[in-house]
């Protein structure tokens, strides 16, 4: 059992800042766009607000949060707004955009020898999912369905294959993890597709295995890189726990429109 989840936050944004959006969006929100803060994007409140709301029902207590040295700005906030937070909240400074095993490393020093989530401050996860993952034992990961997606989350159909497709066993262990397959990949011509979207639970085997990886054909540090490598290490398998509710996403500024009509019924605790 773990109440320690390390949160991704430091990244460019550069879809978001590319994309142009005639959706009725405030001008803070095309603000915040336009400088790529996915994860601080005003809804009311900051979208990491509503993350950490369900973080801390799903019995969550204390959060690492993966930022840039330049994002002073979201260090402030969280600082300024401590009190009375249900989470508990540190900074972790991952120096360049190196990729999702680079900010998970870039916590290690915070996470120390325990066992801890994983999850991308752009995304809402349903908390029945992340409670799974926190009361698990070993290692895992949410491994949600795609039809779902698409019906449930306002996730486009060509855009499943922008995220990583899962093999799994009948054991409902992971067998491989496959970014951005192509149209005839195996598992993209599955009748039903499992696709994770960066919610793991590692324990700290992980840091040696993101050591063991160089950096991919897009110049990154992937975590599912470091996921193979920690495989292969251990006997210990990564148990996949199949969902089919739904995860906001907020990857453009087409997203923000149908984001803020999700969330507009929700009010965050974090």
């Amino acid at each position: 059992m773990t109440e320690c989840a390390v949160i991704l936050a430091r990244g460019l944004g550069t879809r978001m800042r590319r994309s142009r959006s005639e959706s009725l969006i405030s001008s803070d929100q095309r603000e915040a766009a336009q400088h790529g803060a996915k994860a601080m994007m005003p809804f009311g409140r900051p979208f990491l607000d509503y993350s950490l709301s369900h973080l801390a029902d799903a019995g969550i207590r204390t959060a690492i949060l993966v930022i840039g040295p330049e994002h002073t700005q979201v260090r402030d906030y969280f600082q300024r707004t401590a009190e009375g937070r249900r989470v508990s909240i540190s900074f972790a400074i991952q120096e360049r955009p190196l990729g999702t095993a680079d900010a998970v490393r870039a916590a290690a020093h915070q996470v120390g020898e325990r066992p801890f989530l994983v999850l991308n401050g752009d995304n809402l996860y349903p908390t029945n999912a992340i409670r799974q993952l926190r009361t698990h034992e070993g290692r895992g990961l949410v491994a949600f369905n795609a039809d779902a997606l698409i019906r449930a989350s306002g996730i486009e159909a060509e855009r499943i294959l922008k995220f990583a497709l899962l093999e799994i066993d009948e054991r409902q262990h992971l067998v491989d993890i496959h970014e951005k397959p192509s149209a005839d990949h195996p598992l993209a011509l599955k009748p039903s597709r499992d696709v994770s979207m960066n919610l793991w639970r590692f324990t700290p085997s992980i840091f040696l295995s993101i050591d063991g990886i160089h950096l991919s054909a897009r110049g990154e540090l992937e975590i599912q890189d470091a996921v193979r490598n920690d495989m292969r290490a251990s006997d210990s398998a990564y148990h996949c726990f199949r969902s089919d509710e739904p995860v906001l996403d907020l990857s453009s500024q087409h997203d923000i429109e149908g984001v803020a009509h999700r969330l507009a019924a929700l009010d965050p605790r974090p």
